[in-house]
């Protein structure tokens, strides 16, 4: 064997030495991680199922309890009689359409947000509108000092009388439509036809 063949396959067995030496390092190193992420995971789902049987203790503790108490005042409400109890009765049985009907609205809101990209405004809009609200309801005198109400009558441009014509059809024009929906018709009222002879 020749010099240079030898050295060929000793540096060739000395390549594969240090791969092989990387390689095993990096199966412990990945190894090491794995080991540690799912002692990471175990740890995690033993302390949420704690937490979750923890919940369903108090849960399954408190819920009689509020049933019990929901049901003793609904109880009481139901006893009292007359004009107040009729309300009560009404009220409860209110209860779950005004429910329904405000998610709906929550959710309509939602997408017409989402749609329009509208924001809502900032906080300090919100401050400074309120504030000044309210040192005007506390100073009543200051609402209309500086300003004649005939005066910003006298003031108003044709386009903001436009504009208002405009705002008043349209509100004309919605009760209009509201009113052929609940009366399922365009003209008048249904009546009773057999009452009306004198």
């Amino acid at each position: 064997m020749s010099f240079a063949l030898a050295t060929r396959r000793s540096a060739f067995s000395v390549g594969r030495q240090m791969v092989r030496f990387e390689s095993t390092t990096t199966q412990k190193a990945t190894g090491a991680a794995k080991d540690a992420a799912s002692k990471a995971t175990s740890t995690a789902s033993e302390y949420t199922a704690k937490a979750s049987e923890g919940i369903s203790r108090v849960t399954s503790a408190a819920g009689p309890a509020i049933t019990k108490a929901a049901q003793g005042v609904s109880g009481a409400l139901g006893r009292v009689g007359g004009r107040t109890g009729r309300l009560i009765a009404f009220v409860e049985r209110q209860v779950p359409t005004v429910l329904y009907y405000s998610k709906v609205g929550l959710e309509l809101s939602k997408l017409v947000f989402q749609s329009q990209k509208m924001t809502p405004p900032p906080v300090n809009t919100f401050q400074s509108f309120f504030q000044n609200l309210w040192t005007r309801i506390q100073n009543p005198g200051t609402i209309f000092r500086g300003t004649n109400p005939l005066q910003s009558l006298r003031n108003i441009s044709a386009t903001q009388v436009i504009a208002g014509g405009v705002l008043a059809a349209e509100c004309l024009g919605f009760f209009t439509v509201g009113e052929m929906i609940g009366r399922f018709k365009l003209i008048g009222y249904h009546g009773d036809t057999g009452a009306a002879h004198h």
